[in-house]
């Protein structure tokens, strides 16, 4: 059986959290779909040209430690803007949507360009003050020296350059279900979600 679930969304609105556990959940494979334009822009801050990281890309490339920096976020969304990245990702990611046992594909542009087919979409978010406090804390539990002020800028910045890019904007699917975690704890927005995603799944899973 295939069953995909899409899951979009501006950074630190909760998606990746709420993707894994759905995954687990229910026993799907899952892919952070942005981890794959983290590598490419940590290729990029080391000089290679963003074509030649992306094909150059391995598996083992998306376990590194550091993908998780706000430099490299800021990496991962430009190169994100390229039309020949994208389209040289998208193969990989619908090959794994289409994994037998099921999928959760989490990112920006999964519900309305990678999986437009998907059986549920989700668009999960929050508001750039609730993300920006996430992202601060959790990046000054890493031990970054960073500002409130600063990563909310960097939140305000990747959000405006997600949504205006040319190449597949950040936007929810029509058919998308919002998600919006502003004032949800994470278990209950997880609750939310798996209530959603239930009422989808076959009779005879």
């Amino acid at each position: 059986m295939s069953f995909t679930v899409a899951i979009d969304g501006p950074a630190a609105a909760g998606k990746g959290t709420i993707s894994k556990a759905v995954a687990a959940h229910f026993g799907f494979s899952h892919l952070d779909t942005g981890l794959l334009y983290r590598a490419v822009g940590r290729r990029t801050l080391e000089g290679v040209g963003a074509l030649e990281a992306v094909q150059s890309l391995t598996a083992e490339e998306l376990e590194q430690g550091d993908l998780r920096t706000a430099e490299i976020a800021q990496a991962a969304s430009k190169v994100a803007v390229i039309p020949e990245v994208r389209a040289a990702l998208v193969d990989f990611q619908r090959a794994f949507a289409r994994r037998s046992g099921g999928a959760v594909l989490d990112g920006r542009d999964i519900g309305t360009v990678i999986c437009p087919n998907a059986e549920v979409k989700l668009f999960v978010t929050a508001s750039p003050e609730v993300r920006a406090e996430r992202r601060f804390l959790e990046l000054s539990a890493k031990g970054a020296d960073v500002t409130r002020e600063r990563v909310l800028a960097d939140v305000k910045e990747r959000d405006a350059r997600d949504a205006e890019r040319s190449a597949a904007p950040m936007k929810p699917a029509e058919d998308a279900v919002q998600l919006d975690t502003t004032d949800l704890s994470i278990e209950a927005a997880l609750a939310k979600a798996l209530e959603i995603i239930s009422a989808k799944l076959p009779a005879t899973r």
